[in-house]
């Protein structure tokens, strides 16, 4: 944390006004995600003293964290109130004696991550590597945070967006540009955007060099035996082709004549090696198109170049050539470690250092692009932004906040260790983030709704402003209609006995004086007399209700998984395991303030949930509202 950041957090965690000091609170809950103390080191500190004080003497702040709504702070100041008592002691004399030069106290070198990354004092460069062809989903997103963290928070440093765009047959103009989009819903800022294409004359000419030195040669051995040569650790029988044959062949390949496309260009490094990685990789290839397949033109190259370097050669390369300091990649490339550094080496180009850390999976979540891509292809899904995809658009457009799952991602920091998560602890993060802050509105489900009519009640509706949330005031107000007819649930009004006494929330309390009901036992309307005199506390049903007239219509919707099972095995198909209904639809009438909300909005309805405005009033079918239920950590997706 620089001086700058600390005197922002200063003066913001010192407002008594909760529009006010919210985001800053949001924003240094983010900074404390990963750190025991402020500053980023491993002991108290002048910072952590400063604004642990501020907190403590702010009601507001402090009636936050008590209730762990900003879980973050939470943990950092109880463990500063338990393990240092000396903080609290002298908070009551230190709040009189804030300076601005305690500023000073703090180390900017301090600011670091709980690993080790060698010379990163030094400057740190870190890239997001994503191939187009698909849209991101939340593995890339946990890959994303991480190399955003590393490089904009933990350290002083930038972030390169790099296309992998070396394979044209599965990438598209459409998964570019979805990828930036979805990267700046998600708060994260790349420094630059490359691609690999743009250093295709460079790699071809580097490939050049290492056949010229007797690095890699030209390959036109059947594929299928060069794989059982690789598996039974054989050298090809061209291993050993001279340099000035494989640069012809090479050039031949680049030309695309029927003679060059018999080849590929291998990597010669030990054919021998326990690691298969150091096997002769392939290096360079012509993309292979199935049986009736037509070749497509590179989406930024066109026909240009007919041949293509591999990932595991070109970005090792590209890699040094743009400045990376960091390679942060998951597990999964972990073997091919040796291989990255050895391209390095052969080349003589400028080191770059690696990190490995697990790719995150989730129970009955599939993040198989072609997977996805087919589930979108055969209409399973309504699209890449399906709620019940595993895209960032998805799970954001399902009421997923950026917030909770930048600081799930970041929770599960740059270990090593594979884990299979259950989405019921992001949801469940996520309501935390929510809750506090998320507008209270009423509804009514229109099938078999129950008409109640009010003795007692007002001739001529009115209304009063009452606050949208009841222990947030700052979320602002709406206007409550009373009136002497209302719907309610038929869930609630097939409980009542008559001459039970109930309360209607926000109202008061009212006796059930008569019950009509169906054939089939469905309640269709009651009569209540209102009691103005009757003790909420003493009635075990309270009731949510609405004034008829004026009321808005919605469609609310719920979503399953898209798996009947936990994780897919290799020799499943997919086909046997998608789950045939995933979707719920509920017809609802709902209070007329929510004719204000916009896209994007996230209420709770009493009793019924979370939602977030997908269609608002008079976008969706029939002008209705259209309201997906975010979950919340229970055992439901």
């Amino acid at each position: 944390m620089d001086n700058q950041e600390f005197l922002r957090y200063k003066d913001g965690l010192a407002a008594h006004d909760f529009k006010v000091i919210e985001p800053i609170l949001h924003q240094f809950n983010r900074h404390l995600t990963l750190r025991t103390f402020v500053g980023g080191g491993y002991e108290l500190d002048a910072a952590d003293e400063t604004l642990w004080t501020i907190l403590w003497s702010n009601k507001v702040a402090l009636g936050l964290i008590r209730k762990s709504a900003f879980p973050n702070i939470t943990r950092w100041f109880n463990y500063l109130e338990k393990t240092y008592p000396q903080v609290q002691k002298e908070a009551q004399v230190r709040q009189t004696e804030l300076k601005a030069t305690t500023a000073a106290a703090l180390d900017k070198s301090g600011g670091r991550y709980s690993i080790k990354l060698q010379d990163a004092e030094n400057g740190l460069v870190t890239r997001f590597p994503p191939e187009p062809s698909g849209y991101l989903h939340i593995g890339h997103a946990k890959a994303a945070f991480l190399n955003d963290y590393f490089a904009h928070d933990a350290f002083s440093g930038s972030m390169i967006l790099r296309f992998d765009d070396t394979n044209p047959k599965k990438e598209r103009q459409e998964f570019e540009d979805s990828i930036i989009h979805d990267l700046s819903l998600l708060g994260i800022k790349s420094q630059k955007v490359t691609y690999t294409s743009d250093y295709f004359q460079q790699l071809y000419e580097l490939c050049q060099k290492l056949i010229s030195d007797g690095n890699a040669y030209a390959e036109d051995t059947d594929p299928e035996v060069q794989k059982d040569d690789r598996r039974n650790r054989l050298a090809s029988e061209c291993r050993d082709r001279p340099p000035s044959e494989s640069l012809a062949i090479f050039e031949q390949m680049r030309a695309g004549t029927e003679f060059g496309q018999k080849h590929c260009i291998r990597a010669r490094i030990a054919f021998d090696s326990s690691n298969g990685s150091l096997r002769d990789p392939i290096i360079y290839r012509f993309p292979r198109w199935e049986t009736g397949e037509t070749p497509q033109p590179h989406h930024r190259t066109g026909w240009k170049w007919h041949i293509y370097p591999t990932y595991d050669f070109a970005c090792p390369l590209v890699d040094s050539i743009e400045g990376v300091t960091h390679a942060l990649r998951t597990t999964e490339y972990a073997d091919r470690n040796e291989q990255y550094y050895w391209f390095l080496k052969a080349l003589d180009l400028r080191h770059v250092y690696l990190w490995d850390f697990a790719r995150i999976n989730f129970i009955r979540t599939f993040l198989s692009k072609r997977k996805l891509l087919k589930v979108v292809d055969t209409g399973r899904v309504d699209g890449w932004d399906d709620p019940r995809m595993p895209t960032v658009r998805g799970i954001l457009r399902r009421g997923l906040t950026v917030e909770a799952l930048r600081e799930f991602m970041l929770k599960q920091g740059p270990s090593r260790n594979v884990v299979s998560m259950d989405w019921t602890v992001l949801w469940a993060m996520n309501k935390k983030v929510i809750d506090p802050v998320t507008p209270r509105h009423t509804a009514v489900l229109s099938q078999d709704a129950v008409l109640v009519t009010i003795r007692g009640g007002p001739n001529v509706p009115w209304h009063e402003s009452r606050p949208k949330h009841p222990k947030n005031p700052s979320v602002g107000t709406k206007m409550l209609k009373f009136a002497s007819q209302l719907h309610i649930d038929q869930e609630d009004a097939a409980s009542f006995g008559e001459n039970e006494e109930i309360t209607l929330l926000s109202w008061g309390n009212a006796f059930v004086r008569q019950i009509a009901k169906s054939d089939t036992g469905i309640v269709r309307e009651v009569q209540c007399e209102l009691y103005p005199d009757g003790d909420f506390k003493k009635t075990h049903k309270k009731i949510h209700w609405l004034a008829d007239g004026g009321l808005a219509e919605a469609e609310l919707w719920e979503f399953d998984y898209l798996l009947l099972k936990d994780s897919l095995e290799k020799t499943d198909r997919l086909e046997d395991y998608l789950n045939p209904v995933t979707a719920k639809r509920t017809e609802a009438k709902i209070d007329s303030n929510a004719s204000e909300l916009s896209e994007g909005s996230i209420i709770q309805l009493e009793r019924k949930g979370y939602f977030r405005v997908d269609k608002p009033v008079g976008k969706g079918p029939g002008g209705k509202a259209v309201l997906f239920k975010i979950p919340t950590g229970g055992s439901k997706a």
